[in-house]
C-alpha cells in the first residue's frame, strides 16, 4: 500500500487502470476528478456500475444488446426491419455506429469479437454457427459483412463465408472507404454512410 495515497483513493485508481486504454497517469486524473467533485458525482457513478449487469440483456437472436425483460432486440422485431438483411458486426457497440448513419434498414448479428488465435477467440467462442441457423430460419438474402478493416476482421470474414457452403446468399463487405486500422464505432458518419452504399459482394 502507497503511504502517501489513502488506500480509498488508490484502490479507486488501480480499479481505472485495469480499463483497457486507460494509463497510470489518466487512471490518476480520473480517481482525483471523482475525489474533487461532489460526493453526489461518486454515488451515481457507483450506482452505474452495481445495476450495470443486472440492468442489461442479451437478444437471443441478434445477440444485441437489449433491456431485461425484453425477448427480442427492437431493431430486430420493428416491423419496418427488413429481416433478410443482416449486418454482422463484432461488438454490439458498431450497431450504434451503424445506426446513426440512418442509411441501414436490415437487421443485425454481433458475433462477439474477431477471429484472433493470438488472443485465444477461434471460430468456436464466435456467434458463426447462430448466424448460419439465422440465414436458413429467416431466409436471408444478404449478410453484409460490417468488420474492422484489420487483420482479424478480414480472417473473421473470410470463416464466415467458409461456414456459409452453398447457400445462395449475398455475401457483401463494406466498402473501403473505411480507414485500415481504425474500429467500426469510430468512423465519422460520412465515410461509414459511404461504405454502406458502395458495399461489394463476395459471393
Amino acid at each position: 500500500m502507497n503511504p502517501i495515497i489513502p488506500k480509498a483513493l488508490s484502490s479507486l485508481i488501480e480499479a481505472f487502470a485495469k480499463l483497457p486504454g486507460v494509463g497510470s497517469r489518466t487512471a490518476e486524473r480520473y480517481a482525483y476528478y471523482i475525489l474533487k467533485s461532489e460526493p453526489q458525482k461518486a454515488d451515481q457513478l457507483s450506482e452505474a456500475l452495481s445495476g450495470l449487469h443486472s440492468g442489461i440483456a442479451i437478444c437471443p437472436k441478434t445477440f444485441a444488446l437489449i433491456e431485461p425483460g425484453q425477448e427480442l432486440s427492437p431493431l430486430y422485431t420493428d416491423p419496418k426491419r427488413d429481416k433478410t438483411i443482416v449486418a454482422v458486426v463484432a461488438e454490439p457497440f458498431d450497431i450504434v455506429a451503424l445506426e446513426k448513419t440512418n442509411s441501414y434498414r436490415g437487421t443485425y448479428h454481433v458475433l462477439g469479437g474477431l477471429l484472433s488465435p493470438i488472443d485465444g477467440i477461434g471460430p468456436e467462442q464466435l456467434r458463426i454457427k447462430e448466424l448460419v441457423d439465422r440465414v436458413d430460419e429467416d431466409k436471408v438474402k444478404e449478410l453484409i459483412l460490417a468488420t474492422n478493416a484489420s487483420v482479424e476482421g478480414e480472417s473473421t470474414a473470410l470463416l464466415l463465408t467458409q461456414q456459409l457452403g452453398a447457400r445462395k446468399v449475398k455475401v457483401t463487405r463494406l466498402a473501403r472507404g473505411l480507414p485500415v486500422g481504425v474500429d467500426l464505432e469510430y468512423a465519422d458518419l460520412i465515410t461509414l454512410t459511404r461504405a454502406l452504399e458502395g458495399r461489394q459482394a463476395l459471393l
